[in-house]
């Protein structure tokens, strides 16, 4: 491996994070203005942004400087390399920001550290890997900067922050397309145009389309502008991050919530299709079978979710106040947020609602809430978790296993039962009228074994640090499969904060391959990667 390509890429990378955090820093200087010069220096969410723009520019270029023989040294295991350490780099820069606003509201400011900086570097790795698992319990004192710091990552990683620095430096180097590879989610990376940087600039057009689109709606529909951009970029991103603590409930907007019901459903499409539907090309949006399988998917689940609701209700309250929570509530408190709850299942209309909005959240891995679904019937508890291995299309911005991997795995699993019958047969596996190569099912069978051997590890290890097994295991796959929240104490009423250090870290891990698909981060462990 040419380590000065490594280098050099990862110095572009900081220099164009260091350009968009004067984005959110701009935004704290406006709202702390007027503001002098020597304030700027004690005011803590000023300087956070002003240090961490200082030290991704100020490296990025040194490495840029340092590094230039190996501008053109790049292959396929520099590619890997970029993007892992790339997005690890780009993570402990968004985390500068936090982390001084952590110290500047804590008594024991400096003598914390270890846990602010762990507590910002998981909050800065769930808004990238658009995860939305989040340590804060009070969102909405958090100042507005910090807020869309947290929007702001995710929108760059739902589509991927290594391929929109394709599109601005174009030259980076042959292994643009290892990079793209190993960022844009999916088992395939088809291309609309012969150059990588025009592809990247088509998938980016079209994610700020609907970005754009998403913005006007929410503000048609009563949001304020800050609102309306930040849980757009979540929307879009598969992300989650709210600016509300009660997320998309606290508006109180069927308006709302079904526009954010049909962009989250975007979202989970490939963008490559809806290029092509956008180009008046609606053929190929309705005859990809992982697309129909898709929509399939979601139109069961919600019809089977409105069906169990609608003539089981809630679980008992009694069941549901054994779920674990962490700061236990009196039995007085659930109970009050038990009937708070109950009274949004007044119609067949609400459930319906809740039930098509929690299950898109679920299955493009967005995880946004209008509801406590730790609250329903075991059945349904357990089918969202099942829902969370799924995810979205190959090429969206979901996360989980991706639908074509599930389509492929299950035609796998079925054809060799004929063949058990058939010793003969000769039945390819097919997606359409296309036969699936042998390479491609080996890859396909490799990502799902080590994506369920990391879950059951990762869910493991998570028992130590956990008081109870449905925590361990869904905040195990919640962070895996970039969901965000799970059940039990890290359901959508409840946060990861009270999780001990060790356990944030196990999980930051969980969260970066998952975003990068296993591969790309494991394939850095092997020593030949790392010869010349």
């Amino acid at each position: 491996m040419h380590k000065t390509a490594v280098g050099y890429a990862i110095g572009k990378l900081l220099q164009v994070m260091g350009m968009l955090l004067l984005v959110p820093f701009s935004l704290a200087i406006y709202d702390n203005s007027p503001i002098t010069i020597g304030e700027i220096f004690t005011n803590a969410e000023v300087f956070g942004f002003g240090f961490a723009i200082l030290v991704a520019l100020a490296v990025g270029t040194l490495c840029v400087f340092l590094f230039q023989s190996g501008k053109h040294l790049q292959g396929v295991k520099e590619g890997y390399a970029i993007v892992t350490f790339g997005w690890l780099g780009l993570t402990f820069i968004g985390a500068i920001p936090l982390l001084f606003w952590f110290i500047s509201t804590d008594p024991y400011g400096w003598s914390n550290m270890f846990l602010h900086f762990t507590n910002a570097f998981f909050e800065i790795m769930s808004g990238f890997t658009t995860t939305g698992s989040t340590i804060l319990s009070d969102i909405e004192a958090a100042p507005r900067s910090i807020l869309f710091l947290r929007s702001l990552t995710h929108w760059l990683g739902g589509m991927g922050i290594i391929t929109l620095a394709i599109v601005v430096f174009p030259a980076m180097g042959v292994s643009g397309y290892q990079m793209f590879r190993g960022e844009v989610p999916g088992p395939t990376k088809e291309r609309l145009q012969p150059r990588l940087a025009q592809t990247a600039s088509i998938l980016w057009g079209v994610y700020l389309l609907f970005t754009a689109a998403e913005v006007g709606l929410l503000m048609f529909a009563g949001m304020d502008l800050f609102d309306a951009v930040n849980h757009s970029f979540a929307t879009l991103a598969t992300g989650g991050f709210s600016t509300e603590n009660s997320s998309i409930a606290a508006y109180n907007s069927d308006f709302i919530e079904w526009i954010i019901i049909i962009f989250m459903y975007f979202a989970g499409i490939n963008f490559l299709l809806h290029f092509k539907a956008l180009r008046g090309d609606l053929n190929s949006m309705f005859k990809n079978k992982e697309f129909i399988f898709y929509t399939g998917t979601i139109l069961a689940v919600i019809i089977v979710v409105t069906t169990v609701l609608y003539f089981n209700g809630l679980d008992s309250v009694e069941n549901t106040a054994e779920h674990y929570r962490n700061g236990q509530p009196s039995i007085e408190q659930f109970t009050e947020h038990y009937n708070a709850q109950s009274a949004q299942y007044d119609s067949l209309y609400d459930i319906f609602r809740i039930a098509s909005f929690q299950t898109l959240a679920i299955i493009t891995t967005t995880g946004f809430a209008t509801a406590d679904f730790d609250l329903w019937p075991d059945f349904l508890r357990f089918l969202l978790i099942a829902l969370m291995f799924f995810g979205g299309c190959a090429g969206s911005t979901g996360g989980g296993m991706k639908i074509i991997r599930i389509m492929l795995i299950s035609k796998f699993g079925l054809n060799e039962l004929k063949k058990l019958t058939q010793p003969r047969l000769v039945s390819p596996v097919k997606i359409g009228t296309s036969a699936v190569d042998d390479k491609t099912m080996m890859n396909v069978m490799a990502f799902i074994f080590l994506f369920i051997l990391l879950f059951v590890i990762v869910a493991g290890a998570m028992t130590l640090f956990v008081p109870d097994l449905t925590t361990a295991i869904s905040c195990s796959i919640a962070t895996i499969g970039n969901i965000g929240p799970g059940l039990a104490g890290v359901g959508s009423v409840e946060n990861f904060g009270w999780i001990p250090i060790p356990g944030k870290w196990i999980l930051i891990f969980s969260m970066l391959l998952g975003r990068l698909e296993i591969f790309t981060v494991l394939i850095i462990f092997r020593p030949y990667v790392w010869r010349k």
